[in-house]
């Protein structure tokens, strides 16, 4: 791997997962992979030339804390089926530990994704980008969480709740991860909402 690149693609939770097929709602997975593949598009999702990969996009099951996440190593595949979106149905941020349905293991960055869904119900759907040039654009300009902390950690969702609970955070809706290279996250009551949220950044 190129020293420059960001590590990603790494699990650093306990995941407990029951291997499984499962079926997605149409009203969810429509939108959710219609976004992905708009972001796939861009390349906020994809693969590095080593195959690893970066970026994920999940949605929530409306009135639960459970969500759908694409999975771990798909950021390289053009086009998602049901089976590359397994189900998240628990996080438990003290036991760093993530309880999943589905064909593949949920996303490395899947308890951030969880933090976020905690902080509030009307966050229907998050998304996670890798760009360094937005990324070195708007570090010092968005909300954006501690440098010293690590994605797909304990301490990286704890700070995110802590970014979350900020009134700019919520205003805006797009913060930085300060101690992950490239990535920047979005939010918002539907996956529209937040993919948008997202595509802003390169208009202004």
């Amino acid at each position: 791997m190129n020293a420059a690149q960001p590590v990603e693609g790494s699990i650093k939770f306990t995941c407990h997962m029951n291997t499984e097929k499962i079926e997605i709602p149409s009203t969810l997975f429509i939108p959710l992979n219609y976004w992905r593949e708009e972001m796939w598009q861009k390349s906020f999702i994809g693969a590095y030339p080593d195959g690893i990969g970066y970026g994920n996009i999940s949605i929530r099951v409306p009135q639960s804390d459970q969500f759908y996440i694409s999975g771990t190593a798909t950021g390289g595949i053009p086009e998602l089926d049901q089976i590359h979106y397994p189900l998240v149905e628990r996080c438990d941020l003290l036991q760093n530990a993530v309880w999943c349905r589905g064909v593949v293991k949920a996303s490395a960055e899947s308890m951030s994704h969880a933090a976020i869904y905690s902080c509030s119900s009307d966050i229907g759907a998050v998304v996670h980008i890798h760009n360094r040039e937005l990324w070195q654009k708007y570090l010092d300009i968005l909300p954006a969480t501690a440098k010293e902390i690590e994605y797909g950690t304990p301490d990286m969702a704890f700070e995110i709740i802590r970014l979350m609970n900020l009134p700019e955070t919520q205003q805006k809706k797009v913060f930085v991860m300060g101690g992950h290279m490239d990535g920047i996250i979005s939010f918002g009551k539907t996956v529209e909402e937040a993919a948008r949220k997202m595509l802003e950044l390169q208009e202004d």
